[in-house]
Formats: structure tokens, C-alpha cells, sequence
């Protein structure tokens, strides 16, 4: 392999700020912010969304995202009774 063309792949810590969840894998992503866990040192990427709290993976059948679009398209397209 030539060397100085590959990216710097090493472990990242990945926070879902929604569902306040933190896990360790590695990434090649580009991040300033550090956080320490287990004594170590880490690059933090701050996520508002994960498998942690996608309704997909919950199993929670109402998703507000934080735009509020779909409060917007709800109130949009009632149907007027």
C-alpha cells in the first residue's frame, strides 16, 4: 500500500443526543471535539439520530423530527370535518 493516501481510521465515539446514548467504533470521519471514556480519549461525533432512537429499531410508531415537519404537514392536510 502506498503510504500518506489513506485516511486516519481509528476509534470514535458516536453520541445520540435524543435518546443521551454513547458508543465506541471506529470511523475515518474528521471530528475537533474530544470526550474521555475508560480512561482514553476519544473523538466525539454529536448524532441526533441512531439506531438508539430511530422508531424503526424502537419500535415506537410516532416520529417528531425537529424541524416539526410533520406537525406542519398534519395541520396542512387535515380533513375539515
Amino acid at each position: 500500500m502506498k503510504k500518506d493516501i489513506h485516511p486516519n481510521y481509528r476509534d470514535v465515539v458516536f453520541f445520540d443526543m435524543s435518546a443521551d446514548t454513547k458508543f465506541i467504533t471506529r470511523s475515518t470521519i474528521q471530528t475537533s471535539d474530544t470526550i474521555d471514556m475508560d480512561g482514553k480519549t476519544y473523538p466525539l461525533v454529536k448524532l441526533e439520530l441512531s439506531s438508539a432512537s430511530h422508531p424503526f429499531y424502537t419500535g415506537k410508531k410516532v416520529f417528531l423530527d425537529t424541524a416539526g415537519r410533520v406537525e406542519k404537514f398534519n395541520k396542512r392536510f387535515a380533513k375539515k370535518s
